[in-house]
This record gives structure tokens, sequence and C-alpha cells, in this order.
């Protein structure tokens, strides 16, 4: 409990003034439920007892005022202890979303999507319950606690000491209980992730599984994690559900005393009934604050558990940081006797290329030869395990990674398509200008199909582009890396879904614009690299020949081995 408030007392700071009319509403109840058990004294020993007429308007009246007083608090209370958690949850939300992002992609691939989804989600809905309820039900129910306590204690010492004493016992097997329900509430969560994990699996993977109808086999898989979370979560339900029961005995016991000791001082003329049922009542009322408090500090274990596992995600930091340096213009990118290992596995070994404005690089090899590797260091994916990679003579650690972002231009094997508008698709992450985009879309070959549709520039695409055939929306991605009018060009792949003509269109636009840039193409085809300036062959990451089209045919064995097989798969 202590550690849920260090963590977010800080966040709470920010709310004075709400914080401030959340407690007075708290006070608020806190005084109107003592002053309920007050009136019952008046009500018996004056109205009922002594039948004071006086009392016969004064007390209905008080009653409706302690009434509207306590509504008042709860509302005021309700309110702004839940603004102030939903509000917080949100900003939580917000940094966490953004500090995901800033995440290395070493980090990121190693996370599973649907593990990161439940903890955005799902733990962080854990911890919303703690923020916008659980902190401020336990606020008033202390309030509630300390109001009425103080309150039995001055109607009677000697009764309250009975019900003060034993009630304490029952804390002991609560406490138990509640580092039950912690390690529970952990294994919960991360079998919450697993599930979410799958159900990502299966969504993002249905047209392999419907196409080899392998449902019945995705839902058994599904079924073993569904029902392992219900096992957890039966467990966390079994261990709330004996905590009533065990607060209840025990204070049972405590009120049986206490009436006892309370029902014979009254026999004796010690105290007056409406003192012994005043005291009674504020007893009963007790009571329930205590079952509350001590629910919600069962339950906050959950949430202590959610806490640790976002707190891991938070103080996870990126070792690629952004450099000091601004990249204003590229003129040329140095590759000098660079390595590059993915934990144990070594992806490129002794790689050295001197690339200058105006050039098409490109990039082929067998599958798993260095190529991808290669484009993924100058985007500062990952960082060069030895070797220096530089532009414009100066290490590209030392840019910042927004400035050297702004001059790169990225199409990826796997085409990105958000489920926004064509324009917001291709303007991505940019100002927008409907006329640039326009002319990208040209450039790309995609404007011949864009404006056949109704809504054209302005049509909403659906989820990863499904309303689109690959070549439509490799032809976006396209027109986006050209928006951009990027200083650096990376074509990993990109024209693969295309046609012949389309293909060739491509590239004769591309030509126009190589000039203003350095272009890397990676391609399995060699058709789309025949007039690259240098082609760059890697095999087992390393550059094994480097040379134009007809420089490799005369030079190299294995670049031509490697045209023989592509002349007999096309």
């Amino acid at each position: 409990m202590r550690a849920l408030l260090k963590y977010f007392l800080p966040y709470m700071a920010g709310y004075k003034k709400e914080f401030l009319l959340a407690i007075l509403g708290m006070i608020a109840v806190a005084l109107s439920t003592t002053l309920m058990a007050h009136m019952l004294k008046p009500l018996l020993d004056d109205l009922f007892i002594s039948k004071d007429e006086t009392m016969l308007l004064l007390i209905p009246a008080a009653i409706i005022a302690i009434f509207m007083l306590k509504s008042i608090g709860r509302f005021v209370q309700t309110y702004y202890t839940v603004y102030i958690g939903d509000d917080i949850v949100r900003k939580l939300r917000d940094q966490l979303s953004l500090h995901l992002m800033h995440q290395d992609i070493a980090y990121l691939n190693q996370m599973r999507s649907g593990e990161l989804l439940s903890r955005i989600t799902n733990d962080l809905g854990r911890i919303q319950q703690v923020v916008s309820s659980m902190i401020p039900r336990m606020m008033v129910n202390v309030m509630l606690i300390v109001a009425l306590t103080g309150y039995v204690i001055y109607q009677s010492p000697k009764l309250a000491f009975y019900f003060l004493v034993i009630m304490p016992l029952a804390l002991l097997p609560l406490q138990m209980l509640a580092r039950k329900m912690k390690r529970y509430a952990r294994r919960s969560q991360e079998s919450s992730a697993d599930l979410t994990s799958r159900l990502t699996e299966i969504f993002n993977n249905i047209e392999v599984i419907k196409s080899s109808s392998s449902q019945k086999f995705e839902y058994r898989r599904f079924a073993k994690e569904n029902l392992n979370y219900f096992k957890l979560t039966m467990k966390q339900q079994l261990i709330n559900a004996m905590v009533g029961p065990s607060l209840e005995f025990f204070g049972s016991i405590a009120v049986a005393v206490a009436i006892y000791v309370g029902a014979s001082q009254v026999i004796r003329g010690e105290i007056t009934v409406g003192t012994f049922f005043a005291f009674v009542t504020a007893l009963f009322l007790l009571y329930d604050p205590i079952r509350v408090l001590s629910n919600i500090h069962n339950q906050l274990q959950d949430a202590v558990a959610a806490t640790e596992r976002l707190n891991e995600l938070f103080i996870q930091r990126p070792k690629i940081v952004s450099g000091e340096e601004m990249l204003l213009q590229v003129q040329s990118v140095e590759f000098f006797d660079v390595a590059l290992r993915y934990d144990k596995k070594e992806a490129l070994r002794g790689v050295t290329l001197e690339a200058g404005k105006g050039r098409v690089y490109a990039l082929v090899g067998d599958s798993g030869a260095g190529k991808s590797s290669f484009v993924n260091l100058l985007v500062r994916f990952y960082e060069p395990s030895s070797g220096s990679l530089k532009i414009n003579d100066l290490p590209i650690s030392a840019y910042t990674l927004e400035s050297l972002h702004q001059k790169i231009a990225y199409v990826t094997q796997r085409i990105y398509i958000f489920q926004e508008s064509i324009l917001a698709n291709v303007a991505y992450g940019m100002e927008v200008d409907e006329n640039r985009a326009i002319e990208a879309l040209k450039r790309a070959h995609a404007w011949e199909f864009v404006e056949k549709i109704p809504e054209g520039i302005h049509t909403i695409l659906d989820e990863f582009g499904a309303n689109l055939s690959g070549g439509q929306r490799q032809r976006i991605a396209l027109a986006r890396a050209l928006y951009r009018s990027p200083e650096i060009l990376i074509l990993d792949e990109a024209t693969s879904a295309l046609d012949n003509k389309s293909e060739k269109a491509i590239q004769s636009a591309l030509e126009s614009l190589k000039s203003q840039m350095i272009t890397f193409v990676v391609a399995h085809r060699l058709s789309t690299i025949e007039q690259a300036d240098t082609i760059l062959l890697f095999e087992a990451g390393k550059i094994v020949a480097r040379g134009s089209y007809q420089e490799l045919l005369q030079t190299s064995a294995e670049f031509v081995k490697l045209a023989n097989q592509h002349h007999k798969e096309y």
C-alpha cells in the first residue's frame, strides 16, 4: 500500500484544487455519517422517552440537513476523485505509449505485441481502479473509521475497548490472504497478456488460418490459455470471497461482547437507552468502513502487481539515443569495416562502402545474407557492433534521430497502411499538402487508381489497407516515400507486387529523381536493378562482389549463379 501511494502521490500533487474539494467532500460524508448515529440519542431520550415536543420539529429538520450534507459531500468527493484518477491514468497511458515508441527495435521485437497491448490496456485498467476508485474509497473509509471511532470512545470508552481490541485480530488472517492475492494477481496479469497475445496473433494471421482450415487447432490453443486465465481469476475470487466472512466472524464477536456489556450498563442505570443505541448504531456504521477497507486492501494487491509490471516498462531505456547535431543535408554515406551482431548471431562483418548523392546502390544476395541488416543501420534501428558508419564525415550517432529520419524514406518489405485517408497515409508524419500528395501519387503511379475511387484522395482506408490490392498498397507506400522528398531513399523489395509495366514506369520516375538523393534498393528480382550504378552482392554478412550489372556478370561467379537462378525462376 505504501509503495502504491509513493508511486501515485507525485501525480496527485498536480491536482491541488480538485484534491482539496474531494477531501472536503470526504469530511462532509464522514461527519454526516457520525451525526446520523448521534441523532439516535436525542431521538430516543428526548423525543420518545422525555416526549419533548420541540424535538418533534428539530429532529426531522436535522435529519434532512444531515442527509443533504452527506449527499453533497458524496457527490463532490465522487466526481473529483474520479476526475483525478481518470486524468492520471490518461497521462500514464500517454507517457507509456510515447515511452514504448522510443524504445529500440530490438526490444520491441522481443516483446510480443499482445503483451504490450495488454500492459497498456489491462494493467492500466487495473491501476485505474486504484486511483479512480480504491484510493478515494480508502480515504473516505479511513475518515469514517476515525470519526466513528472517536464517537464511540466519546460515548463509552469502556464499551469501545471491547470492540477495538477484538476487531484488530481479524487483520492477521487478512494479511495472509493479501500476500496470496498479490501472487495470484501477477500470475493472472501475465496470463491475461498471454491471452491477448494469442488473440492478436490469430487476427493478424487470419488469412493463413482460414486458408489452412486450422481454426480448430487455434481454438484448442486459445482455449488452453483461456482456461489457465479462468483458473487464476477464480483463485483471486476465492481469496476475495474469504475476506468478508473472516471479518464478519470477528466483527460479530466484538459487537456481541459490546452489546452484552452495554445492555448490562443500561439495566444498571449507568447509561441511558439513547446513549446505548447511539453507540450500537455507530458500532454497526463503523463495521462497514472496516469491511470495505479490508476488501480494498486485498484488492489493492492486484494493482500493486499491475504497477510493478508497468514500472518494468518505464524503467526500460533505449540504447540508441538521439545525438545533438542537426542533419541539414546528406552528401555522403560511409560504412567502414562495419560489423553487426544480434545477440550471438553475426549479421554483418567487414562491410565497407562509400555512397554518394546521385547514385543508386542495389543490394542482392540470398535471404539472410545481410541486406536488411545493412539498411537497418542506416535508419539506426541498430548500432554497428564495430566499425564506423558516417554521414557527411560525422558518425551517424552524432545526429538527432528526428533530423536523420526527416532525410530518409524507407519502404520496407511489409507495407504499412494506417486506417486514415489516402491523403493522410501519403503525408504521414508531415504537414499535409494535397497538391504535393497528388504529385507523389502520380510519380508512384498510384493516381491512376486513386482518382477513380468515388472519394478520391480522401478515401478512408481499412485496417492494413484491406480495401486495396497488394500492388495498390505498395504504390501508396512509394508515394509516401516520395512525398518526403528524401535525400536517402531505401526501397526494400518495394516493387515486388507490381506488374512489369508499372515497375518500369516507377523505375523511370525514380531515375529522374536520383540526382537529388542516395538510393539503396534491396532486390531479389535482378531485372529491377539492371540500371543500378553499383550492385553489392552479399553473402553470409559480407560484400563479396561489387560493380555494375555487366561488370559483375564478367567478374563474379556468385553473381552469375544468382542471375542464372533468377532467369530460371522468371
